[in-house]
């Protein structure tokens, strides 16, 4: 059960138009708040796109995010799940990047994400463009490989951008293989699709056993064998979330610097995190979301429910977990 301290500000006590806006309206605590060892869940904002090689602009996203998420309520409509009565959750702030430089950026991503952990905090992270997943994942897989649910209309699995640069929002999952941080043959990567420069990345997760499902499939399938197929690929063992909204189709979520149409619509985007409930996640982002192409605020809105329903299954996982304090 949840403490009192870390319940969301409600609606019926202050609008939600009014106050200063933290993700859910939950308390904000830096890492060393006295209470900060209480925290099961920390909601921690990541404002960094310099791996973005087309259109920039989700480094504005957590702000976007933060605003919009004033609109969450205590509960799930559809699950009825109430995750913060569940557990404690809080706003932890954002990762203060070096914009001008990306190696000194994710070293400072990867700090913070260490503390995190080193206090037992789940992260659910808001980005940020895609390279942001790569050092949060040299912090939570720092011990074993992880496996990991990608949903995405590209694989993130190239090499390298012109010529040889190698952090890029294209390239965080291939250098997450080549650095032992996920365990490939326990990776699917969900709604791939679009136009492409060659096959590079998909003979690339050929050749270590990543399941690339395209959007094709997904459809032709159906949503609930697509998952039941990822719930058997990542198993029981710890499991990462990663999902880019650009996964959906940009008619739903416009607000993005890659968009891809023929996805699926704004439900859809919804459902399928809600099947991934029990399996074993340790850590979640959505990542991607840029402000300066939606204006509106409908993608972070799309966005930031999104990210309660990977609350929820994270909620009921660790609630179900032994009381370890």
């Amino acid at each position: 059960m949840s403490d009192d301290f870390f319940n969301p500000v409600s609606g019926m006590d202050l609008p939600r138009f009014a106050g200063v806006p933290s993700f859910m309206r939950l308390p904000v605590m830096d890492l060393n708040h006295d209470r900060i060892a209480d925290v099961d869940v920390g909601l921690i904002g990541v404002p960094w796109d310099s791996g973005t090689t087309n259109r920039p602009g989700p480094r504005h996203g957590p702000r976007q995010l933060r605003d919009a998420s004033t609109m969450i309520r205590a509960q799930n409509g559809a699950t009825g799940v109430r995750p913060f009565d569940l557990i404690n959750c809080a706003d932890l702030g954002d990762v203060g990047p070096n914009p001008a430089d990306i190696p000194d950026s994710m070293e400072r991503i990867t700090a913070f994400y260490k503390q995190v952990m080193a206090a037992g905090i789940t992260p659910l992270t808001a980005g940020g463009d895609h390279l942001t997943s790569l050092p949060v994942l040299r912090a939570l897989a720092k011990d074993a490989p992880l496996g990991m649910v990608h949903f995405d209309s590209h694989t993130d699995l190239y090499h390298s951008y012109f010529g040889g640069t190698m952090y890029t929002h294209g390239t965080p999952f291939r250098r997450a293989v080549e650095e032992g941080l996920l365990d490939p043959k326990r990776v699917v990567q969900i709604g791939i699709r679009g136009s492409t420069y060659d096959d590079e990345d998909t003979d690339f997760a050929k050749s270590v056993g990543i399941r690339v499902i395209r959007i094709e499939e997904f459809f032709a399938r159906g949503l609930a064998d697509v998952i039941a197929e990822a719930r058997e690929i990542v198993g029981t063992a710890p499991t990462y979330v990663s999902y880019d909204i650009d996964f959906v189709d940009p008619t739903f979520a416009p607000g993005t610097g890659t968009p891809e149409v023929g996805g699926p619509n704004s439900f859809q985007a919804l459902e399928v995190v809600r099947a991934l409930d029990g399996l074993n996640i340790v850590g979640a982002d959505l990542v991607e979301v840029s402000p300066p192409f939606d204006s509106s605020g409908g993608t972070a809105f799309l966005g930031v429910s999104i990210m309660f329903e990977l609350l929820c299954v994270m909620a009921n996982t660790i609630a179900s977990r032994p009381a370890e304090r």
